[in-house]
């Protein structure tokens, strides 16, 4: 099966999700849905860390993830980059081989 799918994963700082999220929902055309949870980041970049997360050796992160065509995919980076620059925002795309429901 050929597809255009991918998955894309933002991570970024948790005071900057509810820019983020007000963005994604405002898309047009709408996106076809997407998904968040928090996470730990650990390793390198911890200058903007608080004291509590230099101590705890991880910084507090939100990470969004949605399946969309590469091209939507394109949209959203861009859309991000003009209207809701996030600073530290990390992200990556991945192929997906197969997505759907199962009931």
């Amino acid at each position: 099966m050929v597809t255009d799918l991918c998955r894309l994963t933002l991570v970024y700082p948790p005071a900057s999700e509810p820019p983020l999220l007000a963005l994604m929902l405002a898309m047009d055309p709408p996106l076809p849905g997407f998904t968040t949870w928090r996470g730990a980041g650990h390793g390198l970049g911890f200058e903007n860390a608080t004291h509590s997360e230099r101590v705890s050796g991880q910084v507090t992160r939100a990470i969004l993830t949605s399946i969309m065509s590469r091209e939507t995919i394109e949209r959203v980076l861009e859309t991000v980059r003009e209207q809701a620059p996030i600073p530290h925002l990390t992200f990556w795309i991945e192929p997906v081989l197969a997505a759907g429901r199962l009931t």
